[in-house]
């Protein structure tokens, strides 16, 4: 098993940029991962050479356009082992496809409810359930984080056997790392009769998934995360329960007919897929998908295991540094704090060093208050990013304390 870094960051132009005149260091793909030439080669050439809208034309740009946006869903399908294409629905990112559940099964949540969401959520996987619990009267039940960045299993199964309607988890945490043993609490909610959603934006970089092998019944991630552009996101749903659901937004390509008085609605999944699509983006994410399939993924995931435990190693020798989550189970994102400096200062440090972090609370304010802070400095790993980058990211720390300490 053998995975060349230095040719997979060949492959990304940006990595050779200077930032305040030093070398690019990106340790932020967390937040959003760089693109290979081949996912931006993709877009460039949609738009120069088979540009036009999708569906609804007979002419030959419109096919071959329709031809190159529905092969991606063909695509994804196979990258996460989906059942059919129509379990595969576009949506802008992974915020969308959970308001697109919340929006339209969560009609049927009534007073006496229960949705059961974890502490560790993104903002994205916990305002729209708030929301719904508030329009239905349902309850919100959290499960809580312990002190190491794991769930409460023990809490988890002691509210679902209260009785839950859905359960919304995350697969990785974004702000801690946590890996989430969602296969588990899948197949417990199932039992309980609970339908789960689970938000794979942190997971689908760095693991495969299989969305059957999970048994979740909706599965939502953002292209954006995992080298392919922003503007475009999946919600996988299993087709029976898909089937189920309400059209969300009313417009051109969701209907099968249309009279003034009143309108029949497409087969999925394109009955929740209103109007003009993000038809580039769609392109962009097929050959992210590609390119993905391009090396041995599994040598690559191997490769960021490793650097992720070297870089938390090297980080948790740093004399004052916290790491904030230590999960055994964890990848992507490493949180931490030092003692005396703001990660806000740490951050600004970093970049005139040209080293991309991210500082706050990662969209992830409920999770970071459980761990008893209110920011961290983060780092995050991408598929390109090596030893040197992690050493540049140390030594770039010792610089900065020996200013603001």
């Amino acid at each position: 098993m053998s995975f060349d870094v230095e040719a997979i960051r060949a492959q990304f132009p940006i990595l050779s940029t200077q930032v305040h005149g030093k070398p690019l260091v990106y340790l932020d793909s967390g937040a959003s991962s760089q693109k290979p030439e081949a996912v931006l080669d993709a877009m460039d050439h949609y738009y120069r050479h088979t540009h036009s809208n999708v569906h609804r034309g007979v002419h030959e740009l419109s096919q071959l356009a329709t031809e190159a946006y529905e092969a991606t869903r063909t695509k994804v399908a196979n990258w996460i082992n989906a059942a059919s294409e129509r379990e595969v629905v576009f949506t802008r990112g992974t915020t969308e496809a959970i308001n697109l559940v919340a929006q339209t099964f969560g009609l049927r949540l009534t007073a006496g409810d229960r949705i059961l969401v974890s502490e560790l959520e993104h903002h994205a996987n916990l305002v729209p359930w708030q929301m719904l619990a508030q329009r239905s009267g349902a309850a919100l039940v959290k499960i809580p984080v312990m002190p190491n960045g794991e769930l409460d299993q023990s809490v988890y199964r002691a509210e679902l056997a209260k009785g839950a309607a859905l359960v919304a988890i995350c697969a990785v945490s974004n702000a801690l790392g946590t890996r989430i043993p969602v296969k588990d609490m899948c197949a417990q909610a199932r039992a309980a009769g609970a339908v789960t959603l689970v938000d794979g934006a942190q997971a689908v970089p760095h693991d495969r998934v299989d969305v059957q092998a999970l048994g979740c019944d909706f599965y939502a991630f953002s292209s954006h995360k995992m080298y392919g552009p922003t503007g475009i996101g999946v919600l996988y749903g299993r087709e029976a329960v898909l089937e189920t659901l309400p059209p969300w937004q009313g417009g051109g390509d969701m209907i099968d007919h249309v009279t003034f008085e009143s309108s029949t609605y497409n087969v999925l999944p394109y009955r929740l897929e209103a109007g003009t699509p993000s038809i580039a983006e769609g392109i962009g994410l097929g050959a992210a998908i590609d390119w993905l399939h391009s090396f041995d993924f599994d040598a690559a995931a191997a490769h960021e295991q490793a650097l992720y435990d070297y870089a938390r190693t090297e980080l948790a020798a740093i004399d004052g540094l916290r790491l904030i989550g230590t999960a055994g189970a964890a990848c992507g994102a490493i949180s931490f704090e030092i003692a005396g400096i703001a990660a806000s200062d740490l951050g600004t440090l970093l970049d005139q060093q040209g080293i991309a972090v991210r500082t706050g609370h990662h969209c992830a304010m409920p999770a970071l208050q459980a761990m008893g802070v209110n920011g961290t400095t983060r780092a995050s790993l991408g598929i390109y990013n090596t030893r040197g980058d992690i050493d540049a990211l140390v030594a770039g720390i010792d610089v900065a304390m020996g200013i603001l300490l």
